[in-house]
């Protein structure tokens, strides 16, 4: 049986943060599940740059089921955890049964990817402090007050925890984040 990554996200989740790891990862022969708060049909989002705005815009993207719920997550029975952007770490973060599973992550040290706004939770749990991360630049702030060392860079990769800025570092994200899933927990 192939290796299994846990997508963690919710409604609000940015659409090419959830696909783009879920599709790559499966591409490289692991099994991925995604979770949410509840099993159902979750709504992401599309986030954007346009002329005039002094940051993103947001607009309706993709739709997709949530294989199960937090409350239904074995931890033990994942290799890795991605952490996708968007809106939804702002309420996840919240989420007693997500704050479990992150930390059962970063207590085994599996391979976490995180990108965008996923580091809240990250920084939610206290799991950055003393850690070199990057994230959507706007939450350096954020990143610095959780103890982190903000890099405002492609990817950063710090032991089993890659983080990326936003979906246009998909390709240095991912490809960091294989090379540690190589090293820690290979597809077989």
């Amino acid at each position: 049986m192939p290796a299994k990554i846990l997508i963690v996200t919710g409604d609000a989740a940015e659409s090419l943060e959830v696909m783009y790891p879920y599709q790559r990862l499966r591409e490289e022969g692991y099994d991925v599940d995604i979770a949410a708060p509840s099993r159902k049909t979750l709504r992401f989002v599309v986030h954007d740059f346009e002329p005039g705005y002094d940051t993103y815009t947001e607009k309706p993207g993709y739709t997709w089921p949530a294989d199960l719920s937090f409350a239904e997550v074995d931890p033990g029975a994942y290799v890795a955890l991605v952490i996708p952007g968007g809106r939804a770490p702002e309420y996840l973060r919240n989420d007693p049964e997500l704050r479990k599973i992150l930390k059962a992550f970063f207590d085994a040290d599996k391979p976490v990817a995180q990108i965008c706004h996923g580091p809240l939770l990250t920084a939610a749990i206290d799991t950055l402090r003393g850690r070199r991360v990057t994230a959507y630049p706007a939450l350096e702030p954020d990143m610095q007050a959780a103890g982190a060392s903000f890099q405002d860079t492609e990817t950063v990769t710090d032991g089993t925890l890659v983080s990326a800025r936003a979906w246009p570092d998909h390709p240095s994200w991912m490809r960091e984040f294989i090379k540690v899933l190589r090293a820690k927990a290979p597809v077989n």
